[in-house]
């Protein structure tokens, strides 16, 4: 369906991918993997058309539809939901408009008109010929969690952190051949990325999608791509196969590094003691030659580096820790939180989830005493230090101060051989220590909040959807530390992974300002609340 041929991608002297010859099959499902950085979403942006190679080709086949995911979330804040939906099949849409058009004005005595009217018939006809756009868009919206009375209001008037859920929407409508999708499950809550999960599996022509969800790529994809070494190479099953096969052949790769290491250093061995040897000599220009031919740099097995993320307590934790009662929250009159009660103790790491909405971010935002509830009570223990991770990291690490200097502006105590290190630890080398805040990536920032919490060595962390911008393996890493974290901890997030891997607590927030406090894992609690 789609091919590459010799695809090469260069910036300047950087490369980022060359002579890539892939094809991908109808009825597979491929997820496109690799570090932060490595080229995915511009390898995708290139097979949709939107930039050109550096060098070779992308060949579809005649006749596919292509459809891709959009990124500009204002880009139809005029639109109406319904609309911006159906502008996913754009011919449909200009036909279906312009007729409105025309029969609005009711010029039906004109010939040209009745003539044009009939092309657009036709044309709705070639597009919906079961005359089902309407029942399938309100069918879309009603899914990703919209109210009917919603459907026809403008996308400036509804939540930004909705409006990405038009764009999927509108790419899903198109029921393309081909699909590209680019982080889908951003913003989305744990029940409209598992509704999208069905969706896509029963998509039947060919699909890649970028994604640093390891649940969601478990269940979505049949086939991995794998963006390393400026090359790709493909696997068959979903992440955790990758997963499996990738470990295993670097622990090939290290035994044939080291066994080369070996022979490298008996050659040389036997070539500096007989060179000066004359009847050793032919010898000695032998082992020469296999020495050149012996290039321990090809034996190459992961350019991936995994973040190492320590959370050490500077205090030990007391009895008394946090207690929040009959919390209550409201903006405009309309209730956010109602009477929310729970007390942490000891050892709890809870996982706070829900809908997008339903007030997880208000409920942090209380708790620090950054937001005055309406009524309730926030009791905090004497030995508590609390370190928070907000949900827009990216926005606070700003301005010209270097990576050393927004963290030490936060503790001018803080010694730089110190935050050095933690940078260290966070995949930031030497030069890029020095390189200003505002110059970083999402994803960079996200590892720079988390190197600022690992200074400030508080015994209770609060993180609002930290694993948004990092990859898979600094979510894996994050994961782990928040399990080994000697410490409390409350974090927001919709990815499952992540939540299995450290939580022992579930509290969910539902719309209709219940709530749900489970001790236990989040399988426990799938097992418990399935629907």
């Amino acid at each position: 369906m789609l091919s590459t041929r010799n695809l090469t991608m260069r910036y300047g002297k950087r490369v980022l991918f060359e002579n890539i010859n892939i094809t991908l099959d109808r009825g597979k499902r491929y997820g496109l993997i690799g570090a932060n950085g490595a080229g995915k979403s511009t390898f995708l942006k290139i097979l949709s058309g939107e930039i050109e190679p550096s060098e070779g080709e992308v060949i579809i086949e005649p006749g596919l539809k292509l459809g891709v995911l959009g990124q500009n979330h204002y880009a139809f804040e005029e639109f109406s939901l319904k609309d911006a939906v159906l502008y996913g099949n754009k011919r449909l849409y200009e036909a279906t408009k312009e007729k409105e058009k025309l029969y609005l004005e009711g010029n039906f005595e004109s010939e040209e008109v009745n003539n044009r009217l009939a092309e657009l018939e036709m044309i709705c006809a070639e597009e919906d010929p079961m005359y089902e756009a309407e029942v399938r868009i309100e069918k879309l919206l009603s899914a990703l969690g919209f109210k009917e009375e919603e459907f026809d209001k403008k996308l400036k008037e509804i939540n930004p952190s909705d409006k990405f859920k038009i764009l999927l929407a509108q790419v899903l409508f198109y029921k393309p051949d081909i699909l590209l999708l680019d982080e889908p499950t951003n913003n989305l809550d744990i029940e409209t990325i598992k509704w999208l999960e069905n969706e896509l599996k029963r998509h039947e022509g060919t699909l890649l999608v970028i994604s640093h969800d390891r649940g969601f790529l478990n269940s979505v994809v049949t086939n991995i791509l794998d963006l390393d070494f400026q090359t790709i190479r493909e696997f068959s099953g979903n992440y955790d196969d990758w997963y499996i096969a990738a470990n295993l052949i670097a622990k090939q790769k290290e035994l044939e590094r080291q066994k080369a290491l070996k022979a490298k250093e008996e050659l040389e061995r036997f070539i500096a003691r007989f060179s000066a040897n004359a009847s050793k000599a032919r010898q000695a220009t032998s082992r020469q030659k296999q020495l050149e031919k012996l290039n321990i740099e090809e034996i190459k097995t992961s350019s991936r580096r995994e973040p190492s993320i320590i959370f050490k307590k500077g205090r030990e934790i007391g009895n008394e820790i946090l207690e929040v009662e009959n919390l209550s929250k409201s903006f405009e009159g309309k209730k956010v939180l109602q009477n929310i009660s729970f007390k942490v103790k000891k050892g709890d790491k809870i996982a706070l989830i829900g809908a997008n909405g339903v007030g997880k971010t208000t409920l942090l935002k209380c708790i620090l005493g950054d937001l005055t509830p309406n009524s309730g009570s926030i009791k905090w223990g004497q030995t508590i230090i609390n370190s928070y991770f907000p949900q827009n990291a990216t926005e606070i690490i700003d301005g010209d101060e270097s990576l050393i200097e927004w963290i030490q502006s936060f503790n001018k105590d803080w010694h730089i051989d110190d935050i050095r290190k933690t940078l260290g630890r966070m995949l930031f080398s030497g030069e890029e220590q020095r390189k200003s805040a505002k110059n970083c990536s999402g994803g960079e920032k996200h590892r720079i909040m988390l190197a600022k919490m690992m200074m400030e060595k508080g015994n209770f962390l609060l993180l609002d959807e930290p694993n948004n911008h990092l990859d898979l393996e600094a979510i894996v890493a994050l994961g782990e530390a928040l399990y080994q974290f000697d410490g409390n901890v409350l974090c927001v997030t919709h990815d499952r992974e992540l939540i299995n891997a450290f939580a022992n607590r579930i509290i969910k927030l539902n719309s209709d300002g219940s709530y749900i406090d489970f001790e236990g894992n989040y399988q426990e609690f799938e097992q418990k609340y399935a629907n």
